[in-house]
């Protein structure tokens, strides 16, 4: 039986299923089940990201409006990006550019792929008259530093003899000048922030090269080649600037893109989910609602430190409004869960009636998971 409707909405804030379903999907189904439940309830759907993949559709989907960009993908062949700009505000997500998604046939080139798209993505919204830039860091495929960013802007890297660096992580152990040019002075009225959920230095057991070199395609001696390369530029970068960011906390975001975000660009660095939720107007959505549906593709113990669910059970709590999350896989104890501050949770593999099921039917799934919600949790 329906439930009986009352006073308030839900809204629906998942992220992407990664592999699966887009955060903009996700939603449409979870609200669409939620709907068949309680017909006469309002829905408003608003899919949310972390700052990684997704930080772009969520803005769209927010009601920014998509500028194309024709830019350098990671190998430098061209790739057909976008940004998101609102009012005086533009997102730039970095996986557009400069992300796994973008190699060709999806090969790696972990000592070549560059950044220099995503300083591309940058200049265009410089060029736009934008006072403000958010940048979502994640999914890179390059550990470049953000070199290739800024030679984008205008900065020149050489070498011993005077050449430009050639693109890529391998390349910055040969850098022997850095001249900021046109770079200083481009941002001086424009606000750089970044959207980030690691806190990773740039070097060291716990940085860029190490902790994502192997997600990238980088092994053995390559992960040598890189170290040396990034610990190359954070010296050339700390003598130019006069200030040493190779420790700042997420300045191994990205590749190391992070660092010369800090470094270079004068960003501040965000929480990801935070700054997003801020982005999309979700204080204002959740006032007066009755439920926050959230959800991902695995909700499991990384969700709890930073990624978007546990960010949405956080403003959700804030604004004293009960949440719930739908997921692909379920990985917590209900315990775990419950004192993350979900009131409840349903897994699409519960859902299953066959394996794989919460693959190749995750649509399907999400909308039932949504029906099964709201008789749950909205009946009277």
């Amino acid at each position: 039986m329906p439930a009986t409707p009352a006073q308030g909405h839900v809204v629906v804030a998942p992220d992407k299923f990664k592999g699966t379903l887009e955060g903009a999907e996700a939603a449409a189904r979870i609200a669409a089940g939620i709907r068949r439940a309680a017909p006469a309830l309002e829905v408003r759907e608003l899919p949310v990201a972390d700052g990684g993949e997704g930080t772009l559709a969520a803005a769209l989907a927010a009601g920014f409006t998509g500028v194309p960009v024709k830019v350098a993908g990671p190998t430098g062949l061209p790739v057909d990006a976008a940004i998101a700009v609102r009012d005086d505000t533009a997102v730039i997500e970095l996986a557009q550019a400069a992300g796994l998604a973008r190699l060709p046939g999806g090969r790696t080139a972990p000592l070549t792929a560059s950044s220099y798209g995503v300083g591309q993505l940058i200049g265009r919204a410089v060029a736009l008259g934008v006072g403000r830039i958010v940048i979502g860091l994640g999914g890179s495929a390059c550990t470049d530093g953000g070199a290739g960013m800024v030679q984008a802007l205008g900065a020149s890297l050489r070498d011993a003899d005077g050449a430009e660096l050639a693109p890529g992580g391998a390349a910055l152990r040969r850098l022997a000048a850095v001249d900021l040019g046109p770079l200083v002075g481009s941002l001086t009225d424009v606000e750089v922030t970044v959207a980030c959920d690691v806190d990773n230095p740039l070097l060291g057991p716990r940085g860029a090269t190490a902790v994502y070199g192997p997600q990238k395609g980088a092994e053995g001696e390559d992960l040598v080649v890189l170290e040396e390369g990034l610990t190359r530029w954070a010296e050339l970068v700390g003598a130019a600037t006069g200030r040493d960011l190779r420790d700042a906390p997420g300045a191994g975001a990205a590749g190391g893109a992070g660092f010369a975000a800090l470094a270079l660009l004068g960003a501040t660095m965000r929480p990801g989910i935070e700054l997003l939720l801020e982005l999309l107007g979700f204080d204002g959505a959740v006032r007066g609602a009755r439920l926050v549906v959230t959800g991902e593709g695995c909700l499991d113990a990384q969700t709890l430190h930073g990624k978007a669910p546990a960010g949405v059970a956080a403003a959700a709590a804030r604004a004293g409004v009960r949440v719930a999350a739908v997921a692909g896989r379920l990985e917590l104890s209900k315990d775990e869960w419950r004192r993350a501050g979900f009131v409840s949770v349903i897994a699409l593999t519960d859902l299953a009636q066959r394996p794989g099921d919460s693959i190749t039917r995750a649509a399907e799934l999400a909308e039932l998971a949504g029906e099964r919600l709201a008789a749950e949790l909205l009946a009277r």
